[in-house]
């Protein structure tokens, strides 16, 4: 099991993902422009990019093969538009991903 406190949220979570699965925070979307302009949320659109909180093992394919997770905890991914289960706890909302699910990793 994987302890995770936010210290910003004071929150803690008890929770480790199981194989094949990442826990992901999702990142609020910008509704600022580069230029400064602020956006409506007209769209209601959820995100597509969050912060790993936790990584679950190993998945076992069909084949017999390990699958390793892409990722690893404090990565910034961006995961398909209807990728993942939602969970909310208190009130924030985390994702449970399949690591097949995470389209890229932003790099800094």
């Amino acid at each position: 099991m994987i302890s995770i406190i936010f210290s910003a949220k004071m929150a803690k979570l008890n929770l480790k993902p199981t194989a094949g699965y990442l826990l992901i925070e999702p990142l609020e979307k910008e509704v600022k422009t580069a230029s400064g302009i602020y956006l409506p949320d007209t769209a209601g659109e959820k995100p597509q990019k969050g912060k790993v909180l936790a990584v679950g093992g190993a998945e076992i394919t069909e084949k017999g093969t390990k699958k390793n997770s892409p990722v690893k905890v404090n990565d910034v991914v961006i995961y398909k538009k209807w990728g993942g289960n939602e969970v909310k706890i208190g009130n924030t909302e985390y994702l449970f991903v399949k690591f097949e699910d995470i389209l890229a990793i932003e790099t800094k």
